[in-house]
């Protein structure tokens, strides 16, 4: 399904195309019967020209465990070695110390390490917070920043507040990524790149909106008529939606695609579970006979959160939340 599109993709002049790390590593091992290195090194052979961007759990790699200096430092240098351009490290804490280990390994194997603010919100979660954490993030030797927001409640004023306070403080490129779940992320990117974010994360529209991104398509014809410029060609991005639709349409009538996972979702914002759980637990859900439960869960992963303290529901956290709270 990748391979044919791959060429156009190459040419199209994203930033970066994001192809790794995170789940579709796991799910290669796990559901698949497939070797995500081969994979990696498929997609690097037919994209010679853009930058391939993966995300890294930090000291976690790829999976739900701390893992040894050595092995993250041998992870990631392999990670380069076969392909990877620019390396998203997060922690699931924010907690700088369990950064340290890959970003200095991405830098010495001659990667981009772009470290990651995971954010949420809470009493303690403020803009001052999540700048100071910016800043320290740059101070460490981040070659580009991101602002993660997995579970797509960052409001389109927290967004401007919040991109340009850490605009202020640092000099290298600032990334926003966000869901569409709670159908507000066209305008948080608005607000976002007036603010001056440099970098947005979208997705192709066959498989934008919902628990995905916003459409690379609509979002391009918006920026160019505001008098921005980005250099993504429209009428390559067109044919490669024209491409993915009836990929899409097949994935939906197989159930591997559930329509639900599309819908806007407001309450969202209350429950803050990240679009790739929630994806997942409806998944889950579905397999066990009990569909029927899914909101009582969602209304009760706010309390069990407010009960550990208010972590970020990022991976691995957002799926201890998620089982504690089914």
């Amino acid at each position: 399904d990748m391979l044919p599109i791959l060429d156009k993709m190459d040419a199209a002049g994203y930033h970066a195309l994001e192809v790794w790390g995170g789940a579709t590593f796991d799910s290669c091992i796990r559901y698949l019967n497939e070797d995500p290195w081969e994979r990696l090194r498929t997609i690097r052979k037919h994209v010679p020209h853009t930058k391939l961007q993966m995300l890294l759990r930090g000291q976690n790699l790829l999976g739900y465990k701390n893992y040894a200096d050595d092995a993250v430092t041998a992870f990631v240098k392999k990670s380069v070695e076969n392909g990877i351009d620019i390396i998203r490290i997060f922690d699931a804490l924010n907690d700088v110390r369990n950064l340290k280990t890959a970003l200095e390994a991405t830098k010495a194997a001659g990667g981009h390490a772009q470290l990651a603010i995971c954010y949420t919100t809470s009493e303690f979660h403020t803009i001052d917070y999540f700048v100071k954490l910016a800043k320290q993030m740059a101070d460490m030797g981040a070659d580009s920043l991101c602002i993660k927001d997995m579970a797509g409640i960052l409001t389109p004023q927290k967004a401007y507040d919040l991109v340009s306070g850490i605009k202020a403080e640092i000099t290298i490129p600032l990334e926003v990524h966000t869901h569409a779940t709670a159908g507000m992320a066209e305008m948080t990117y608005l607000k976002a790149v007036e603010a001056g974010a440099d970098i947005i994360d979208t997705a192709i529209s066959p498989f934008a909106g919902g628990t995905s991104q916003p459409a690379t398509e609509s979002t391009l014809v918006a920026l160019n008529d505001l008098g921005y410029t980005t250099p993504v060609d429209q009428k390559l991005v067109a044919e490669i939606a024209d491409y993915f639709g009836p990929i899409r349409d097949r994935f939906r009538d197989e159930g591997g695609l559930n329509p639900r996972v599309k819908d806007v979702q407001p309450k969202s914002l209350l429950y803050q579970v990240p679009g790739g759980m929630l994806s997942n637990l409806l998944a889950q859900l579905k397999a066990q006979g009990n569909e029927d439960k899914y909101l009582d869960v969602l209304e009760e992963v706010p309390r069990v959160r407010a009960d550990l303290g208010y972590p970020p529901l990022v991976t691995p956290l957002s799926q201890m939340v998620g089982t504690q709270a089914l």
